[in-house]
């Protein structure tokens, strides 16, 4: 099914003014207020909420934008980093190395690596921190390290994880530079560590606080785990993105990250504090002054997996400092700043509940608010039996459900890429992935891959919206195929533009007050596959420009630039899709079972379940004529026939196969007809 892009209005008002700016003035520190001339942190600013004040690409100039200088990454390292700007020169991490680069020719500066002799002091994918004359970036191997910002020297490296470290911590948050702090998270990979949030001196390196998202024994909070066991020290709650700082309020803001297991709830009783939460912290001390969890006792992976931004906000004629959380599922929560209250009102709504998994018996909506995602209702009528649409809101997966399906399920889709706040319009922008899948987990609670795919379910669709802060509602969307999503997430301008790139090349720009895209450019040849980062705006000797790193290759856009594209836009991008899931792969037997492993970086380590009614490979290609075996490698009697009805097996009893040939070219679907959910997809050549 193809689907056209899609717009939608409405102005429903529940009170919340948006005003303009972010942390508002200008002052010696170049965190505060909206940056125009550089682009000193990820987020643009302390706000995050990537918006620049310059004016001069507009939607009345966009059309003379062009390329103004392309550089080759060395060493053909890919970066889906954003970029940061001071003083002319662009910072950013692309695989094991930090690049300075010209930001005015795109010529490098510097270019940074780690000692041979430690592999694992790569960089995080999302980029670096300035401050104090030095850029900041988080490893792999839970350390930060300090480099001179003109030379690239190294000054520093301390260790913010656990010494020695532990299993799977890694810093991936770009470190937040602040008051002569550097503020990083401590993420985990759902390895069974606990996340953690970390500040350190921008000079020495030395902590100078840690909170940990999961709370110690006699720790506010502790109590939402059990308490007759020692779950809590597997805990989870990894910090993945960068976080925000209100200098005047004395604050620090991140999002956290999903209890671990992450499916298996039946072992964590409780709401598992301080998980799925915004935590505001003291930015002294480290101690929790709010927190407001937008997911109890997670079992979805629903966290907030986009970073948070700050606004200025107006209710009842008031001002307001607000932060904005986007929860996985694309609802988006308004905050007051200072003290954690919604500005909006919450609803806690009675949510489909599993014993087994010790489910929380309600959950918290913002009232009149709309996800940027289709409602359950955009799914009706594309489920085919024998699956069931369940739209209920948090499904709850489960180990004996094999035909209901759910938004969302198992894991919802609003995730890493960042957000952005427009004071022009008062809306934020973001992106994310609708789709529906099983509501099913394995039986051990550790094993976090559900495995694979399921033929005939519908394909998922790609988000971009604008959702009014005033109304919480959603006044324009796109629907993109999902393989044009992609990671870079959007830039907004006081030209009334808002900018994003796309995994196939291309970089566009759409009027960000009323959706239209008005400007295209395509980096790459047809068929190029990437994954580009946010675009940032900067200043050079009075000319504006728009940066961005696609894939292997950083670009930089002006006005009257004389880089050409490498091709034309696509015109219809729901045009010649791909089949869904994995290519198909010959083969002359097919297994009825399928072996699922988890990663060996995943809490529990590397275990293994047998999905009895997945057929392993779903998807095949044969020649006619081939002799097909239907292996039974399960646990259980199978019998497979066509879906057609055109033929069938006998009963399969365990270890027990049979052939089928297959003469006739063409795509035939076939199923278990014991176990109508399990279904496979052959295709026979001449």
């Amino acid at each position: 099914m193809r689907r056209r892009q899609r717009r939608f209005v409405v102005a429903i008002a529940v009170g919340v003014l948006a005003l303009s700016g972010g942390l508002q003035g200008q002052g010696p520190e170049s965190g505060r207020g909206h940056p125009a001339q550089d682009w000193p942190l990820v987020g643009g600013d302390w706000s995050s909420s990537r918006y620049s004040t310059l004016t001069d690409v507009t939607t009345a100039t966009v059309g003379r934008l062009g390329g103004a200088w392309v550089t080759s990454l060395e060493g053909g390292a890919a970066s889906r980093a954003t970029p940061v700007v001071k003083d002319g020169v662009l910072y950013l991490t692309a695989g094991a190395n930090i690049f300075a680069i010209d930001a005015g020719t795109g010529e490098t500066v510097w270019r940074w690596q780690p000692p041979s002799a430690d592999e694992q002091m790569v960089p995080s994918w999302q980029g670096v921190g300035l401050g104090d004359d030095l850029v900041f970036v988080g490893l792999r191997n839970s350390q930060v390290a300090a480099l001179r910002q003109d030379s690239g020297e190294l000054v520093w490296a301390e260790s913010v994880g656990s010494v020695p470290q532990q299993f799977g911590e890694t810093v991936t948050t770009a470190p937040m530079y602040a008051q002569g702090k550097v503020f990083v998270g401590v993420a985990n990979g759902d390895s069974g560590g606990q996340g953690r949030i970390v500040a350190l001196d921008a000079t020495t390196g030395e902590t100078q606080w840690t909170f940990f998202v999961v709370p110690r024994p006699g720790e506010f909070g502790h109590d939402t785990w059990p308490q007759d066991s020692n779950t809590w020290k597997l805990g989870g709650g990894g910090v993945w993105l960068v976080g925000t700082v209100d200098p005047d309020l004395q604050m620090v803001y991140f999002a956290t990250g999903n209890p671990v297991p992450m499916f298996g709830g039946e072992i964590r009783a409780g709401d598992n504090l301080f998980t799925a939460s915004v935590v505001a912290l003291d930015i002294e001390t480290g101690e929790r002054r709010w927190h407001y969890q937008v997911v109890r006792h997670d079992v979805w992976d629903a966290d907030i997996a986009t970073p948070l931004l700050l606004y200025e906000a107006e209710t009842e004629g008031q001002p307001r400092k607000a932060v904005a959380a986007m929860r996985a599922d694309g609802y988006l929560f308004l905050l007051d700043r200072e003290t954690g209250e919604s500005l909006v009102p919450i609803e806690e709504r009675p949510v489909p509940q599993d014993a087994y998994q010790r489910t929380a018996a309600t959950q918290p909506f913002p009232v009149g608010a709309e996800s940027i995602l289709p409602d359950c209702s955009f799914w009706r009528d594309r489920v085919p039996p024998p699956f069931e649409l369940n739209c209920s809101g948090f499904t709850p997966p489960s180990v004996n459900q094999h035909t209901i399906v759910a938004p969302g399920v198992p894991i919802p889709r609003v995730r890493v890429t960042p957000m952005s706040y427009s004071p022009q319009t008062g809306y934020i922008y973001a992106q994310g992935q609708a789709m529906v899948g099983l509501a099913r987990r394995p039986q051990d609670p550790w094993l976090s891959n559900a495995g694979g795919f399921q033929l005939t379910l519908p394909d998922g669709i790609g988000i971009i919206a604008a959702v009014d802060t005033r109304t919480s509602r959603v006044v324009w969307k796109h629907e993109v195929p999902t393989r044009l999503l992609g990671t870079s997430g959007p830039l907004t301008t006081a030209g009334g533009l808002m900018f994003r790139g796309a995994p196939d090349g291309l970089v566009e720009a759409y009027d960000a007050r009323t959706g239209d895209r008005v400007w295209a450019f395509q980096t790459a040849p047809e068929g190029a596959r990437m994954r580009p980062g946010p675009a940032v705006s900067y200043e050079i000797d009075g000319q504006q420009f728009i940066a961005i790193s696609m894939g292997r290759e950083l670009w930089a856009f002006t006005l009257d630039g004389t880089v050409p594209a490498r091709g034309v836009p696509v015109a219809d991008p729901w045009a010649d899709l791909p089949p869904s899931g994995p290519a198909p792969r010959a083969t002359s037997a097919i297994e009825v079972a399928t072996l699922i492993e988890n990663p060996s970086w995943s809490v529990g380590g590397r275990r293994f379940a047998i999905r009895e009614h997945a057929f392993n490979p779903v998807r095949a290609l044969v020649t006619a004529g081939v002799r097909v075996r239907f292996l039974n490698n399960g646990e259980m009697a199978h019998t497979i026939a066509a879906r057609d009805g055109g033929w069938t097996t006998a009963t399969l009893e365990p270890a027990t196969w049979e052939f089928v040939t297959f003469d006739e070219p063409g795509t035939f679907l076939y199923h278990c007809t014991d176990h109508p959910w399990a279904i496979g997809e052959i295709t026979v050549e001449p």
